[in-house]
């Protein structure tokens, strides 16, 4: 049975931890005093270029592993590249897009609204020409 992506960047990132954690020994000599400083350097703004060398070395290779295991589980992983959804698709018949010189209909017979001020059609509205919201007050 294929393990989940969870399960497996779990496996990732605990081996991952365990491996920097004997690589930080490693750097220390066996000396406890020296294991302690290294310790205590890293904190959350501490960047790649901080660590100890052989930390760094533990680190690249477990990264690599990583990459391998999770195409060897069938996982796909792009190198560089932004996954992009695809492209909608085409939209459906009763879409017609606007613009663009497409064909125009003739206006409905009888409907929409007449034109305003001929022959007193239309509906009046204020010397603003503006309709809706309150009337004004006195």
């Amino acid at each position: 049975m294929a393990k989940s992506a969870t399960d497996l960047m779990q496996e990732i990132l605990f081996s991952t931890v365990l491996d920097s954690i004997v690589a930080l020994k490693d750097a220390s000599n066996g000396l406890p005093n020296l294991l302690v400083r290294e310790v205590n350097s890293i904190h959350p703004n501490t960047t790649f270029a901080d660590l100890p060398k052989d930390v760094q070395a533990a680190i690249a290779t477990n990264v690599r592993s990583a990459f391998t295991r999770l195409l060897k589980e069938g996982y796909s992983v792009a190198q560089g590249v932004e996954q992009r959804r695809p492209a909608p698709a085409s939209p459906s018949p009763s879409h017609r897009p606007r613009g663009g010189g497409g064909e125009r209909r003739p206006p409905r017979d009888g409907g929409g609204r007449p034109p305003r001020g001929e022959g007193g059609q239309g509906p009046k509205r204020g010397p603003s020409g503006g309709g809706g919201g309150r009337p004004r007050r006195p």
